[in-house]
Formats: structure tokens, sequence, C-alpha cells
């Protein structure tokens, strides 16, 4: 008994048909973004699986550029950080490492559940160079699961410290690029409110603090410039730009970090300058390391 034309194994890219959302891309893999819950059943998206698809495909383009950049025939090596549910890895693994003969996506999360699931999918799809870790990204760090060296660090909405901790692991791993959506930056804010910047109290911009949403406010702005500012003086050239439209998503920053060996020493002062100026100077060490 021959077998039906329209039979498609699981986890195989199936073309996009016309009953499908018009977004899905050429071989793209129906059933994962159906496991995703990106697509209903019939195919459809909703309004929240299209914002969401959106945000994933507009980063995509950010990072395939980067990916398209490395040595193909050594094997890409890429983290992503808080993870989740792996939105982000699979579609990557889906719409590029799945036509290369080698390289890795490590999806590191803390939820043991979510892992778990992730790694069934990944069964289930074949998707074979796929590896979830049941870690933090801190603990991360210090794993015989990971290689010495990652290509590519990514961290979409790793929350408050997670995204300095995907930066510290990426410094540690000699990543070639960093692809980060800060979120919940409380850290600095917390120390804004504790020590009142006790240099600028006395001044006209104690006012940009006074009240607690723009304590947060502020905090989360410095939180990022400081980053950036520790990037280049570790080695890294840094983009600062949108990720999607503010209407999709209020968490809409990303720094893209490309490491290009030239460590600023002008950007390491005005980082250590900012951390006195505002009080902060307790996270010198702790989250910047200066030399």
């Amino acid at each position: 008994m021959s077998k039906s034309r329209n039979a498609t194994p699981v986890g195989a890219a199936a073309a996009p048909s016309a009953s499908l959302a018009p977004e899905i891309r050429p071989g793209q893999s129906v059933e994962l973004l159906k496991e995703l819950h990106i697509l209903t059943r019939e195919g459809r998206l909703n309004q929240d699986s299209r914002r969401k698809l959106k945000q994933v495909y507009h980063l995509f383009q950010f990072i395939e550029k980067l990916l398209q950049e490395l040595p193909q025939q050594q094997g890409i090596t890429l983290a992503d950080h808080g993870a989740g549910k792996s939105y982000l890895g699979f579609i990557i693994y889906d719409l590029y490492f799945k036509a290369l003969e080698q390289g890795r996506i490590y999806g590191i999360e803390t939820r043991p559940e979510l892992v778990q699931k992730s790694r069934e999918l990944a069964a289930r799809l074949g998707f074979g160079r796929m590896s979830f870790l049941n870690l933090s990204v801190a603990e991360s760090a210090q794993s015989a699961e990971l290689p010495e060296r990652i290509d590519v660090v990514t961290a979409l909405h790793a929350c408050d410290t997670a995204t300095d901790d995907a930066i510290a692991f990426g410094l540690q791993k000699q990543a070639r690029f960093m692809v980060l959506v800060p979120c919940c930056q409380a850290e600095v804010a917390a120390c804004l409110r504790e020590n009142k910047a006790l240099a600028l109290a006395r001044t006209p911009l104690a006012e940009l603090w006074r009240h607690p949403l723009h304590t947060r406010e502020l905090g989360s702005q410095i939180t990022n410039v400081l980053r950036c500012l520790y990037l280049e003086a570790s080695g890294y050239q840094v983009t600062v730009t949108e990720l999607v439209g503010w209407e999709h998503s209020l968490k809409n920053e990303l720094i893209i970090a490309r490491h290009i060996g030239q460590k600023k020493r002008s950007a390491a002062e005005r980082l250590r300058g900012i951390l006195v100026e505002f009080g902060l100077e307790s996270l010198i060490g702790v989250r910047f390391k200066l030399s």
C-alpha cells in the first residue's frame, strides 16, 4: 500500500500552503511552530502569537548576519541564556543550524520542567544538535557540559542580573558575539535608593530619582549604559538599537557586541566615573571587573 502523498514525518520542514499563515517561511517546520503554540493546529496565528513570532524573527535577522560571519566548517556554538521554552533557540536551529552538518545550540534554563519539555521536543523533531541544561547562567560558566569556547551568546529578556551573568559568561567563553535584550534591571535602582547618590544629593540631578518610578527607570537606563561601557572596556564593539516597535514590547533595547580584541581604556574610565558619581562603587569587582 503506497504512502499518502500528504504524509509528513514529525519535525520535517513542511512548505507553507495557502491555508497557513503568510508569516511562515519556506522550509520552516510547521510542526515546531505548532508545538511552541505559535501556530494553531489549523496553521493559524492569533494576535499574541503573531507579536511573539515577529519579535523572534526580528531578533533572528540580527543573529543570522552574525552567524554568517563565522567559519561554518568548524561547527558554530551558540548559548541561549534564560531560554524559557526555547522559542529563540528552536527557531534559530530550524532556520539556520538544521541545514548545517555541524554546530550546536545550548539552551540554559533554571526551571527543570521547561528543560525537560525542550529535550523531549528536540527529540521528537530530530533536532539532534540541541542541548538543554538545567543551570543558572552563573552555574553554566563552570559547567563541564559546555565547551571552553562559545561563538555566540544570546539572552532574550533575561531578568535583572542574569544579563550581567550572561555577559560574564561570554567574556569567560571568549564569545565572538553577544546579543542581549535586557529585562527588569533592578540592582542599580536598589543601590540608588539605598545610597541616594550622595555625591549628587545636593544638586538638581537628585530629582532624577526622587520618585520611585523614576528611580526604577533611571536605574534601568544606567544599567544598560554601564553594560555597554563594560563590553567596550573588555574588547567589544557595541551597537544599541531597538528590537521591535514599542507597541510590541516595553523591554525593547537590543545590545549587540562584536569582539574586536581592542579594549577601550576610555570606556573603562567612564564606567568607573559613572559608578563613583552615582554612588555605585559597590558594583566594582562584583558586576564590573575593572583592571
